[in-house]
């Protein structure tokens, strides 16, 4: 009787198992199949410093650093989903490079996209043509796949690669339309902006809201800080930054976090609050390396996502007809895992890339337009 017993338990811990891999089996191969099962990568191809935003029209938006794509340069990356799981690609949402920038071997990074004023809104960052080192920049759509159009000049430029990974937010409480980025080994920032948001706003100067630490712990993922990302939730403002070197063959790399009751700081990391060695949240593990520079996305049911990209260990390298130089040889690929909230702070559900199967956010269907 007891060996009939648990002959029935494997029968079914079976069934259950080749349901699921069924089910995901025919996500993989059918996109609009319906299912609730889902597991990393969720974009498998080049995809750098992913933003997530969602449209008007229903649909998610996601925008990543220039790639090379069938052949051919794009400046800044687009990528649409009606259920952040199953991306199509969309064409260059930046086809003509501003006037300032660089003529020769254009650069950008990092888009960060807001819709508000009945206009969407691209900061970004590219290399000038009249020094060296890098430039905040915005362009301005009336769609979400563009074509963007720069305002016709940088919103800030600097030496080396401090004016990176801009991130626009309106603060809740003040009103106030702020910018987050940084480093280049610096601080991470924040200024206000005009209310054009082409501009920052007369009068005001950037403020240093979280620091580098500058030691020789192996275990450092501080020593440099960019990719900021903040987020409100019951009274806390969350900052998302990851660090320490995103690519090439000493990748090191993660997700950390700090808060604070006001946006514009002072903020307390989460090593600083709890004692722990790091502020990490998300970290590498033997399939993905260098996991980082995020964004957060909510679902329909209330639920928070982090997106990020991170190395395959085991399809590291773009290919040769697709690799612009530089860092741009590792191939970064787009990730999502569940947020979690406890205790007044945010973690990566799992701390690291997820591997397994996992069910869908929670969304609801698009209504056809």
């Amino acid at each position: 009787m007891f060996q009939r017993y648990k002959l029935s338990i494997l029968i079914v811990m079976v069934a259950v198992w080749l349901c699921n891999a069924s089910a995901f089996a025919q996500t993989a191969s059918n996109p609009n199949r319906k299912t609730t099962l889902f597991q990393n990568p969720v974009f498998d191809t080049d995809f750098p410093d992913p933003t997530i935003v969602r449209a008007g029209d229903g649909y998610f938006y996601a925008y990543a650093t220039q790639a090379v794509v069938n052949g051919k340069l794009q400046h800044i990356q687009v990528a649409r989903s009606s259920d952040l799981v199953t991306w199509e690609r969309m064409a260059d949402a930046l086809p003509e490079k501003p006037v300032w920038a660089d003529r020769t071997e254009p650069k950008f990074w990092a888009p960060h996209v807001s819709f508000t004023d009945g206009k969407y809104f691209m900061y970004y960052s590219a290399d000038p043509n009249t020094q060296k080192g890098l430039c905040l920049a915005v362009a301005v759509a009336d769609k979400p796949t563009g074509p963007f159009v720069d305002s016709g000049k940088p919103l800030k430029c600097g030496t080396s690669f401090v004016n990176i990974d801009p991130m626009a937010f309106d603060d809740p409480k003040t009103g106030k339309k702020l910018l987050y980025w940084g480093s280049g080994f610096e601080p991470i920032k924040v200024q206000e902006l005009a209310a054009n948001r082409t501009e920052f706003a007369p009068n005001t100067e950037s403020v240093d809201i979280i620091f580098p630490i500058k030691n020789e712990d192996p275990n450092n993922y501080q020593r440099l800080i960019e990719g900021a990302w903040v987020t409100y939730r019951k009274g806390f403002y969350y900052l998302f930054y990851s660090g320490d070197n995103c690519c090439g063959d000493k990748a090191h790399y993660a997700v950390m976090v700090a808060r604070s009751r006001s946006a514009t700081g002072k903020f307390e990391t989460l090593a600083q609050a709890t004692g722990k060695k790091t502020s990490v949240i998300l970290e590498k593990n033997d399939e993905w390396l260098a996991p980082g520079h995020n964004s957060v996305i909510s679902d329909d049911a209330g639920r928070d996502w982090i997106f990020y990209h991170a190395i395959n260990t085991k399809k590291r390298n773009i290919e040769k007809d697709e690799n612009i130089g530089g860092d741009r040889d590792v191939r970064r690929v787009m990730l999502m895992n569940r947020l979690i909230y406890k205790n007044g702070w945010v973690y990566a559900e799992g701390g690291t890339p997820t591997l397994t199967i996992k069910k869908f956010p929670k969304i609801r269907q698009r209504k056809s337009q």
